[in-house]
Protein backbone atom coordinates (compact mmCIF):
# COMPACT_ATOMS: atom_id res chain seq x y z
CA UNK A 1 0.00 0.00 0.00
CA UNK A 2 2.51 2.30 0.98
CA UNK A 3 5.23 1.62 -2.31
CA UNK A 4 2.20 2.08 -4.61
CA UNK A 5 1.21 5.64 -2.99
CA UNK A 6 4.75 6.40 -3.28
CA UNK A 7 4.58 5.86 -6.78
CA UNK A 8 1.23 7.03 -7.67
CA UNK A 9 2.67 10.66 -5.65
CA UNK A 10 5.74 10.92 -7.90
CA UNK A 11 3.89 10.52 -10.86
CA UNK A 12 1.75 13.39 -9.39
CA UNK A 13 4.92 15.64 -8.70
CA UNK A 14 6.02 14.85 -12.44
CA UNK A 15 2.68 15.86 -13.67
CA UNK A 16 2.55 18.97 -12.07
CA UNK A 17 6.39 19.77 -12.94
CA UNK A 18 4.92 19.69 -16.75
CA UNK A 19 1.99 21.82 -16.12
CA UNK A 20 4.06 24.59 -14.41
CA UNK A 21 6.67 24.26 -17.37
CA UNK A 22 3.64 24.75 -19.28
CA UNK A 23 2.48 27.71 -16.99
CA UNK A 24 5.92 29.50 -16.42
CA UNK A 25 6.03 29.12 -20.49
CA UNK A 26 2.36 30.93 -21.04
CA UNK A 27 3.79 33.78 -18.49
CA UNK A 28 6.93 34.14 -20.14
CA UNK A 29 6.02 34.13 -23.96
CA UNK A 30 2.29 35.29 -24.54
CA UNK A 31 3.25 38.94 -24.62
CA UNK A 32 5.36 40.93 -22.69
CA UNK A 33 4.46 41.44 -18.99
CA UNK A 34 5.84 44.60 -18.72
CA UNK A 35 3.62 46.17 -21.61
CA UNK A 36 0.92 44.97 -19.73
CA UNK A 37 1.85 46.73 -16.28
CA UNK A 38 2.70 50.16 -17.60
CA UNK A 39 1.25 52.51 -20.36
CA UNK A 40 2.18 53.81 -23.23
CA UNK A 41 4.05 56.92 -21.81
CA UNK A 42 5.98 54.96 -19.65
CA UNK A 43 10.09 55.63 -21.25
CA UNK A 44 12.35 52.79 -22.08
CA UNK A 45 14.47 53.07 -18.82
CA UNK A 46 11.41 52.89 -17.07
CA UNK A 47 9.97 49.80 -18.93
CA UNK A 48 14.03 48.18 -18.57
CA UNK A 49 13.47 49.13 -14.52
CA UNK A 50 10.78 47.10 -14.12
CA UNK A 51 11.93 44.05 -16.07
CA UNK A 52 14.98 44.36 -13.78
CA UNK A 53 13.10 44.11 -10.66
CA UNK A 54 10.72 41.92 -11.40
CA UNK A 55 13.51 39.20 -12.48
CA UNK A 56 12.85 39.55 -16.51
CA UNK A 57 16.39 39.49 -17.41
CA UNK A 58 17.34 36.68 -15.45
CA UNK A 59 18.29 33.47 -16.97
CA UNK A 60 15.22 31.16 -17.85
CA UNK A 61 16.59 27.94 -15.19
CA UNK A 62 16.49 30.74 -12.78
CA UNK A 63 13.77 32.20 -13.65
CA UNK A 64 11.75 28.60 -14.06
CA UNK A 65 13.19 27.30 -10.83
CA UNK A 66 11.91 31.62 -8.95
CA UNK A 67 8.13 30.99 -10.71
CA UNK A 68 8.63 27.12 -9.26
CA UNK A 69 8.95 28.55 -5.73
CA UNK A 70 6.60 31.14 -5.89
CA UNK A 71 3.51 28.99 -7.22
CA UNK A 72 4.50 26.21 -4.16
CA UNK A 73 3.51 29.29 -2.02
CA UNK A 74 0.66 30.60 -3.34
CA UNK A 75 2.19 33.28 -4.73
CA UNK A 76 1.35 33.65 -8.27
CA UNK A 77 2.24 37.89 -8.70
CA UNK A 78 -0.27 40.43 -9.55
CA UNK A 79 -2.96 40.73 -12.01
CA UNK A 80 -2.72 42.98 -14.66
CA UNK A 81 -6.62 43.96 -14.45
CA UNK A 82 -7.42 43.85 -10.83
CA UNK A 83 -3.91 45.13 -9.34
CA UNK A 84 -4.12 42.82 -6.80
CA UNK A 85 -2.49 39.91 -5.85
CA UNK A 86 -3.60 36.74 -7.79
CA UNK A 87 -3.96 34.52 -4.93
CA UNK A 88 -6.02 36.74 -3.05
CA UNK A 89 -8.70 36.88 -6.12
CA UNK A 90 -8.31 33.21 -6.56
CA UNK A 91 -9.38 32.91 -2.39
CA UNK A 92 -12.15 34.58 -2.99
CA UNK A 93 -13.69 32.96 -6.23
CA UNK A 94 -12.50 29.55 -4.99
CA UNK A 95 -15.82 28.76 -2.50
CA UNK A 96 -17.66 29.83 -4.83
CA UNK A 97 -16.34 27.17 -7.64
CA UNK A 98 -15.86 24.63 -4.84
CA UNK A 99 -19.43 25.15 -3.56
CA UNK A 100 -20.65 24.47 -7.22
CA UNK A 101 -18.45 21.45 -8.59
CA UNK A 102 -19.44 19.13 -5.67
CA UNK A 103 -23.53 20.35 -5.45
CA UNK A 104 -23.51 19.49 -9.22
CA UNK A 105 -20.99 15.77 -8.89
CA UNK A 106 -23.90 14.93 -5.88
CA UNK A 107 -26.60 15.49 -7.74
CA UNK A 108 -25.39 13.53 -10.23
CA UNK A 109 -24.13 10.48 -8.08
CA UNK A 110 -27.78 10.85 -6.40
CA UNK A 111 -29.68 10.74 -9.67
CA UNK A 112 -27.37 8.59 -11.53
CA UNK A 113 -26.48 5.51 -9.32
CA UNK A 114 -30.91 4.62 -8.77
CA UNK A 115 -31.07 5.05 -11.95
CA UNK A 116 -28.85 3.36 -13.61
CA UNK A 117 -29.59 0.77 -11.16
CA UNK A 118 -33.14 0.65 -12.01
CA UNK A 119 -32.52 0.68 -15.96
CA UNK A 120 -29.88 -1.86 -15.31
CA UNK A 121 -32.52 -4.41 -13.42
CA UNK A 122 -35.64 -3.43 -15.84
CA UNK A 123 -34.25 -2.73 -18.76
CA UNK A 124 -37.75 -3.70 -20.64
CA UNK A 125 -39.60 -0.94 -18.60
CA UNK A 126 -40.64 2.15 -19.75
CA UNK A 127 -39.28 4.18 -17.15
CA UNK A 128 -35.92 2.71 -18.19
CA UNK A 129 -36.40 3.77 -21.41
CA UNK A 130 -37.48 7.57 -20.38
CA UNK A 131 -34.40 7.47 -18.22
CA UNK A 132 -31.99 6.34 -21.80
CA UNK A 133 -33.86 8.98 -23.26
CA UNK A 134 -33.19 11.45 -20.79
CA UNK A 135 -29.62 10.64 -20.90
CA UNK A 136 -28.83 10.93 -24.57
CA UNK A 137 -30.17 14.47 -23.77
CA UNK A 138 -27.65 14.92 -21.26
CA UNK A 139 -25.03 14.01 -23.75
CA UNK A 140 -25.82 15.12 -26.45
CA UNK A 141 -26.58 18.78 -25.76
CA UNK A 142 -23.79 21.02 -25.39
CA UNK A 143 -23.83 22.75 -21.65
CA UNK A 144 -24.33 26.63 -22.72
CA UNK A 145 -27.49 25.20 -24.60
CA UNK A 146 -28.84 23.07 -21.80
CA UNK A 147 -28.13 26.17 -19.06
CA UNK A 148 -29.95 28.45 -21.40
CA UNK A 149 -33.00 26.09 -21.96
CA UNK A 150 -32.87 25.48 -17.96
CA UNK A 151 -32.98 29.79 -17.71
CA UNK A 152 -35.53 30.37 -20.24
CA UNK A 153 -38.17 27.79 -18.07
CA UNK A 154 -37.48 28.26 -14.67
CA UNK A 155 -36.55 31.80 -14.83
CA UNK A 156 -38.23 33.86 -17.81
CA UNK A 157 -41.69 31.50 -17.85
CA UNK A 158 -42.07 30.20 -14.61
CA UNK A 159 -39.88 32.85 -12.06
CA UNK A 160 -39.25 29.90 -9.89
CA UNK A 161 -35.71 30.32 -9.90
CA UNK A 162 -32.84 33.24 -10.04
CA UNK A 163 -31.15 33.43 -13.73
CA UNK A 164 -27.75 34.60 -12.37
CA UNK A 165 -25.69 35.00 -9.86
CA UNK A 166 -25.00 33.79 -6.20
CA UNK A 167 -27.72 34.94 -4.44
CA UNK A 168 -27.10 36.02 -0.41
CA UNK A 169 -24.25 34.52 1.15
CA UNK A 170 -22.97 34.09 4.74
CA UNK A 171 -19.20 34.70 5.37
CA UNK A 172 -17.56 31.54 7.55
CA UNK A 173 -13.74 32.35 8.66
CA UNK A 174 -12.09 35.20 6.79
CA UNK A 175 -12.41 34.00 3.21
CA UNK A 176 -15.12 31.18 2.93
CA UNK A 177 -18.60 32.14 1.63
CA UNK A 178 -20.95 29.61 1.46
CA UNK A 179 -25.17 30.10 -0.12
CA UNK A 180 -25.92 27.40 1.76
CA UNK A 181 -26.89 29.02 4.57
CA UNK A 182 -29.72 31.10 2.94
CA UNK A 183 -32.74 30.35 1.03
CA UNK A 184 -31.61 32.56 -2.07
CA UNK A 185 -28.23 30.76 -2.21
CA UNK A 186 -29.32 27.58 -2.30
CA UNK A 187 -32.09 28.57 -5.52
CA UNK A 188 -29.28 30.37 -6.82
CA UNK A 189 -27.34 27.24 -6.90
CA UNK A 190 -30.07 25.02 -8.48
CA UNK A 191 -29.79 25.77 -12.00
CA UNK A 192 -26.20 26.02 -12.78
CA UNK A 193 -25.63 22.74 -10.81
CA UNK A 194 -28.12 21.02 -12.69
CA UNK A 195 -26.42 22.45 -15.57
CA UNK A 196 -22.87 21.65 -14.80
CA UNK A 197 -23.96 17.77 -13.59
CA UNK A 198 -26.53 16.42 -15.91
CA UNK A 199 -23.69 15.24 -18.63
CA UNK A 200 -21.68 13.33 -15.31
CA UNK A 201 -25.20 12.34 -14.29
CA UNK A 202 -25.84 10.40 -17.61
CA UNK A 203 -22.33 8.77 -17.78
CA UNK A 204 -22.37 7.53 -14.58
CA UNK A 205 -26.00 6.49 -15.29
CA UNK A 206 -25.12 4.53 -18.53
CA UNK A 207 -21.92 3.28 -16.47
CA UNK A 208 -24.04 1.45 -13.60
CA UNK A 209 -26.53 -0.07 -15.92
CA UNK A 210 -24.08 -1.50 -18.04
CA UNK A 211 -22.16 -2.90 -15.62
CA UNK A 212 -25.12 -3.93 -13.39
CA UNK A 213 -26.14 -5.97 -17.08
CA UNK A 214 -22.92 -7.77 -17.05
CA UNK A 215 -22.91 -8.69 -13.37
CA UNK A 216 -26.39 -9.85 -12.94
CA UNK A 217 -25.60 -12.44 -15.67
CA UNK A 218 -22.20 -14.02 -14.20
CA UNK A 219 -22.19 -17.36 -11.97
CA UNK A 220 -22.20 -16.52 -8.67
CA UNK A 221 -25.46 -14.10 -8.96
CA UNK A 222 -26.83 -17.36 -10.20
CA UNK A 223 -25.90 -19.22 -7.62
CA UNK A 224 -26.90 -16.60 -5.04
CA UNK A 225 -30.69 -16.65 -6.85
CA UNK A 226 -30.48 -20.55 -6.64
CA UNK A 227 -29.77 -20.57 -2.77
CA UNK A 228 -33.13 -18.61 -2.51
CA UNK A 229 -31.75 -15.02 -1.37
CA UNK A 230 -34.01 -12.13 -1.99
CA UNK A 231 -33.94 -10.24 -4.88
CA UNK A 232 -32.92 -6.73 -2.48
CA UNK A 233 -30.41 -8.78 -0.93
CA UNK A 234 -28.40 -10.22 -4.44
CA UNK A 235 -29.00 -7.03 -6.44
CA UNK A 236 -27.66 -4.64 -3.88
CA UNK A 237 -25.34 -6.22 -1.45
CA UNK A 238 -23.90 -8.82 -4.35
CA UNK A 239 -24.35 -6.87 -7.85
CA UNK A 240 -24.11 -3.74 -7.00
CA UNK A 241 -21.10 -3.98 -4.61
CA UNK A 242 -19.53 -5.43 -7.57
CA UNK A 243 -19.77 -2.07 -9.87
CA UNK A 244 -18.97 0.23 -8.03
CA UNK A 245 -14.89 0.08 -8.46
CA UNK A 246 -15.52 1.37 -12.21
CA UNK A 247 -18.11 3.55 -10.88
CA UNK A 248 -15.53 5.39 -8.21
CA UNK A 249 -12.68 5.73 -10.69
CA UNK A 250 -15.20 7.58 -13.35
CA UNK A 251 -16.76 9.55 -10.76
CA UNK A 252 -13.36 10.93 -9.46
CA UNK A 253 -12.35 11.49 -12.67
CA UNK A 254 -15.44 13.57 -13.41
CA UNK A 255 -15.22 15.97 -10.23
CA UNK A 256 -12.01 16.81 -11.46
CA UNK A 257 -13.80 17.89 -14.88
CA UNK A 258 -16.35 19.36 -13.56
CA UNK A 259 -14.11 21.62 -11.23
CA UNK A 260 -11.57 22.46 -14.73
CA UNK A 261 -15.01 23.03 -16.90
CA UNK A 262 -17.33 24.83 -14.79
CA UNK A 263 -15.92 27.90 -17.43
CA UNK A 264 -18.96 27.51 -19.54
CA UNK A 265 -21.59 27.09 -16.76
CA UNK A 266 -20.13 30.15 -14.51
CA UNK A 267 -20.00 32.71 -17.67
CA UNK A 268 -23.67 31.33 -18.34
CA UNK A 269 -25.55 31.88 -15.08
CA UNK A 270 -22.49 34.79 -14.22
CA UNK A 271 -21.38 32.43 -11.58
CA UNK A 272 -18.72 34.43 -9.75
CA UNK A 273 -16.07 32.07 -9.53
CA UNK A 274 -12.89 30.82 -10.89
CA UNK A 275 -14.09 29.87 -14.10
CA UNK A 276 -15.70 33.40 -15.02
CA UNK A 277 -12.16 35.08 -13.54
CA UNK A 278 -10.30 32.76 -16.14
CA UNK A 279 -12.62 33.67 -19.30
CA UNK A 280 -12.38 37.44 -17.90
CA UNK A 281 -8.50 36.98 -17.58
CA UNK A 282 -8.31 35.55 -21.19
CA UNK A 283 -10.27 38.28 -22.86
CA UNK A 284 -7.84 40.91 -21.11
CA UNK A 285 -4.56 38.88 -21.51
CA UNK A 286 -4.22 38.20 -18.13
CA UNK A 287 -1.44 35.85 -17.84
CA UNK A 288 -0.46 35.61 -13.69
CA UNK A 289 -4.52 34.84 -13.60
CA UNK A 290 -4.32 32.62 -16.63
CA UNK A 291 -1.12 30.45 -14.90
CA UNK A 292 -2.48 30.42 -11.95
CA UNK A 293 -5.67 28.86 -13.44
CA UNK A 294 -4.11 26.54 -15.23
CA UNK A 295 -1.61 25.03 -11.96
CA UNK A 296 -4.73 25.23 -9.33
CA UNK A 297 -6.67 23.07 -11.91
CA UNK A 298 -3.82 20.70 -12.61
CA UNK A 299 -3.36 20.29 -8.97
CA UNK A 300 -7.02 19.72 -8.25
CA UNK A 301 -7.05 17.09 -10.86
CA UNK A 302 -3.89 15.42 -9.97
CA UNK A 303 -4.85 15.48 -6.06
CA UNK A 304 -8.20 13.81 -7.01
CA UNK A 305 -6.79 10.85 -9.04
CA UNK A 306 -4.30 10.46 -6.46
CA UNK A 307 -7.07 9.83 -3.74
CA UNK A 308 -9.40 7.42 -6.38
CA UNK A 309 -6.41 5.52 -7.17
CA UNK A 310 -5.70 5.08 -3.31
CA UNK A 311 -8.91 3.91 -2.82
CA UNK A 312 -9.38 2.07 -5.99
CA UNK A 313 -6.36 0.10 -4.53
CA UNK A 314 -8.30 -0.65 -1.22
CA UNK A 315 -11.58 -1.97 -2.70
CA UNK A 316 -10.67 -3.87 -5.35
CA UNK A 317 -8.74 -6.88 -3.73
CA UNK A 318 -7.25 -8.25 -6.93
CA UNK A 319 -5.03 -5.40 -7.02
CA UNK A 320 -3.77 -6.16 -3.62
CA UNK A 321 -3.29 -9.95 -4.66
CA UNK A 322 -1.69 -8.86 -7.61
CA UNK A 323 0.83 -6.54 -5.53
CA UNK A 324 1.24 -9.43 -3.15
Amino acid sequence: MIGFAIRRLAQAVVVMFVVALLAFTLFRFVGDPVNQMVGVETSLEQREALRESLGLNDPMPVQFARFISNAVRFDFGTSYQFRQPVSDLFAKRIPATLELSFTSALFALLAGVPMGVYAGLNRESALSKFFLSVSLIGISLPTFLIGILLIFVFSVNLQWLPSFGRGETVQIGDWWTTGFLTVSGLKALVLPSITLGLYQMTLIMRLIRAEMLEVIRTDYIKFAKARGLPDRLVHFRHALKNTLVPVITITGLQLGSIIAFATITETVFQWPGMGLMFLQAVQNVDIPIMSAYLLLTAFLFVAINFIVDILYFLIDPRLRAGRT
